[in-house]
């Protein structure tokens, strides 16, 4: 069971999220030219009294700091020779200054980068540094994105992991928004996951594979730790050995740091979950093309992967397998559609809902959330939209005109809403030393819950209703 956060924590962590990007100390520029030699550029920084500098180069702006000087030593050309251009860096990651400080530490664990560049249109206010968006904490608290990277051992990372659990509570209890603490919590845990693949994988394995975190983990709509789902593609040809025991330590390891295992095996210790591409591939056409009545949800998990380690375009290959199996086939997606219309609510649902009987309960992921992200996750699939976020598919359909966009509107709020209701739930549960579950009884819900909840629940029944007249799902 979690410790509640002492008061001064929350205080700390609300600053950092409620304030803007203004309101923290951004450092005035310092410009140089690109054709400068680092050494005239460091007797400048030196003078100004900054480890970095803005590098402009014709229409490019760059960075160079003092770690890039660290790399610039290791060159075979004179430090007063090399023109700082070549070492500088042009990729930078800019925000607005009106921004809160949480786009800004979203942005810097997105990016891995230290420093943001600080713009008002194409003006350049200054530079926002990791160190001073610590300092204006007030207890001047670790970045957990820092701890994960400098883990190099299962200890380490597990503090990170329950660093991160107490994060999801802070930003809950500060009212941010779910969406906000998704996306955050999503990218730590990726971190994590590639962290601990790279502590655990030789280098061959890590260069000749594909690692996946899968499910909601794969949409990053994952908030609270639940079950495993991961698999590893591997690249054919090459021969690995030990991957059968590197797979079980991860595995072991992520139930360690707190991920439960899969009661399903969706995970790498099984086969199915850990093959050469061209294996895969078969199991793609067999998902498909076979009769195994579990194919298509396997298909469906199979269809949030994203790539945490390793060699991307192995997952590449398999999605564009997946599609070119996929043509003129709409027997299959109906079949795949039609999981989102597997559950019912009761025939008494608005009477239990509005008076509260203590004997009904409601689960929140078979008849909340599930509906519309698998109902999303069809019509994804039916248009070749690799986008992974239920919300970003919602977009990417609207712009095809595959979906309407005040459906899609009202699908984001539902969805939303029934994330953020369950999340309440089970840190209730957590905080009364019960197992978080998707199960909830009206009698505990509070009348500002329910009537959201009810408009939520109608609003995902008319989705419904356009899946079954969509994918003629009544014909099946």
């Amino acid at each position: 069971m979690t410790a509640t956060p002492a008061p001064e924590a929350q205080r700390e962590m609300l600053s950092l999220v409620t304030a803007r990007i203004r309101d923290a100390y951004i450092r005035k520029p310092v410009f140089v030219d690109g054709g400068l030699d680092l050494v005239t550029v460091c007797r400048q920084m030196l003078q100004h009294g900054v480890t970095y500098a803005l590098v402009r180069d014709g229409v490019r702006l760059g960075m160079f700091t003092t770690t890039d000087l660290r790399d610039a030593v290791l060159r075979s050309v004179a430090m007063n020779q090399l023109p700082v251009r070549d070492v500088a860096r042009f990729d930078l990651v800019t925000v607005h200054p009106d921004s809160e400080l949480f786009e800004a530490l979203w942005l810097m664990v997105r990016h891995r980068v230290h420093r943001l560049v600080v713009k008002d249109g194409d003006t350049v206010l200054g530079v926002l540094g990791q160190l001073d968006l610590v300092s204006f904490v007030a207890n001047h608290s670790h970045i957990v994105a820092a701890q994960i990277d400098d883990a190099s051992s299962l200890a380490a990372l597990k503090a990170a992991a329950q660093r991160i659990d107490d994060l999801i509570v802070l930003l809950h209890d500060g009212g941010i928004k779910i969406e906000r603490i998704t996306r955050l919590v999503s990218e730590l845990n990726t971190r994590l996951f590639a962290r601990l693949w790279l502590l655990l994988a030789p280098s061959e394995l890590v260069a000749n594979s594909c690692l996946l975190v899968m499910g909601s983990e794969g949409r990053g709509e994952q908030i609270l730790k639940t079950d495993q789902d991961n698999a590893l593609l591997l690249r054919d040809g090459v021969d690995l050995d030990g991957v059968e025991a590197v797979a079980t330590r991860f595995n072991a390891a992520l139930a360690e740091l707190g991920y439960p295992p899969c009661p399903g095996q969706i995970m790498l210790t099984n086969p199915l979950w850990c093959q050469p591409i061209s294996g895969f591939r078969a199991t793609l056409r067999e998902w498909v093309y076979g009769a195994d009545p579990d194919g298509p949800m396997r298909l469906a998990i199979f269809f949030d992967a994203a790539c945490v380690a390793g060699d991307e375009r192995l997952l590449h290959n398999a999605r564009d397998h997946l599609e070119s199996i996929l043509v003129d086939n709409d027997a299959f997606l109906a079949r795949f559609a039609s999981a989102a219309d597997q559950f019912s609510e009761s025939s008494s649902w608005w009477s239990w809902l509005s008076t509260r009987r203590d004997e009904q309960v409601l689960d929140l992921k078979k008849l909340g959330t599930f509906p519309i992200v698998h109902g999303v996750r069809a019509l994804a699939l039916q248009h070749r939209i690799r986008a992974l976020g239920t919300v970003e598919r919602m977009q990417a359909l609207v712009a095809r005109r595959a979906l309407d966009e005040s459906l899609a509107r009202d699908l984001t709020d539902a969805l939303h809403f029934m994330m953020a209701l369950k999340l309440e739930h089970q840190l209730r549960q957590r905080k009364l030393g019960r197992p978080p579950s998707n199960l909830v009884k009206p009698a505990e819900l509070g009348a500002l819950e329910r009537e959201p909840l009810q408009n939520a629940l109608a609003i995902i029944r008319r989705f419904r209703a356009f899946l079954r007249q969509h994918f003629r799902l009544d014909a099946l």
